[in-house]
């Protein structure tokens, strides 16, 4: 991978989405490790436009990250609960009930982009995209890389005939990138040791890595590469919200929760009044409880207040120090 992709170390920058700009994928990039784009929230011209932002800032390889999802099947009475447990959040913040929960599938679209725009590098989460259309990102060319979160997973990735696995840790912030019930976590390590040895294909772990020594020990055990999110979150090139870096870096020990309040899915973010108040509340099935919770978000951001926010981050934020891209780095090379 080091050769293939014009990369200095072998280290991946995390495909945030929601967080990843044009600017601090191509920082990352010419920074030495991989950059990736996270397009999950995109439609099919927003990436192709992302893509081709992201090209005329570096002509380094960089990957894009696609969700792979199930159309969600809707069961009435579990959304008017997941509304009903989200209305004191609407009239706290003076909004309206989310009414509409019309998600859009654009993973065609996206996929389209990909092949168009001749990209690197796909990855994916949340699945295993069809034979089909890895097969179509392997006519192009394009290395493919799924996510694991357990030794199943990871042998399905495998089996799938993709080109490489991102192990996640439970340590791991933002989105379980898991697709198997029932849900596991297993630490980075353990995870690794568990792989590592059973698949043939190239290792990518990632889960609370923080420093140089945690990067040795990675690619010890068997690695061959290592994904960050957290520590590059705040960045400076990385343009989150100040009020997002500033949760990230104020972070105390134990003060991540794996929540699925926020949007249907299984993720580690900061625990806030939101995660607390919703810990036993009815939540609709991912995009859906996405929809529902988005004015919430969107208005908790314009009014300051951290307590109604999605804030992944993984369980090693406390350690997070700020700098530019290439300050961070430094202290993992």
């Amino acid at each position: 991978m080091l050769h293939r992709f014009d990369m200095q170390y072998p280290i991946i920058q995390a495909p945030m989405a929601g967080v990843t700009s044009p600017n601090f994928v191509a920082a990352c990039a010419e920074a030495g490790i991989l950059g990736a784009i996270g397009a999950g929230y995109l439609d099919g011209k927003q990436t192709q436009t992302f893509i081709q932002e992201v090209k005329r800032l570096t002509t380094k390889p960089f990957a894009v990250n696609l969700f792979v999802l199930e159309e969600p099947r809707i069961d009435i009475d579990v959304l008017q609960k997941a509304r009903m447990a989200l209305q004191p959040f609407y009239e706290e913040l003076g909004l309206s009930p989310v009414q509409s929960v019309m998600s859009k599938d654009v993973f065609e679209e996206q996929l389209q982009a990909i092949i168009d725009e001749d990209v690197a590098i796909c990855s994916f989460t949340f699945g295993i995209p069809t034979e089909r259309i890895i097969q179509r990102l392997k006519e192009k060319n394009i290395y493919v890389i799924g996510t694991a979160t357990t030794l199943e997973e990871a042998k399905l990735v495998e089996a799938a005939g993709m080109d490489a696995v991102v192990l996640q840790g439970s340590e791991a912030g933002g989105h379980r990138g898991s697709f198997t019930e029932p849900m596991q976590l297993s630490s980075r390590n353990q995870l690794l040791r568990q792989v590592v040895g059973v698949i043939d294909i190239p290792i990518i772990v990632a889960g609370g890595i923080i420093s140089k020594a945690d990067v040795t020990e990675a690619l010890a055990i068997g690695a061959q590469a290592v994904q960050i999110g957290t520590a590059l979150l705040v960045a400076e090139e990385c343009e989150a919200n100040d009020i997002y870096k500033a949760a990230v870096l104020n972070s105390k020990p134990q003060q991540t929760t794996i929540t699925r309040a926020f949007t249907g899915k299984a993720a580690r973010g900061l625990i806030n009044d939101f995660t607390e108040r919703m810990k036993d509340a009815a939540i609709a099935p991912y995009p859906l409880q996405n929809d529902l919770t988005s004015t919430i978000r969107k208005e908790s951001m314009k009014q300051g207040n951290k307590e109604y926010l999605s804030l992944w981050m993984g369980e090693n934020s406390y350690l997070v120090q700020s700098g530019s891209v290439k300050e961070i780095l430094a202290k993992f090379i």
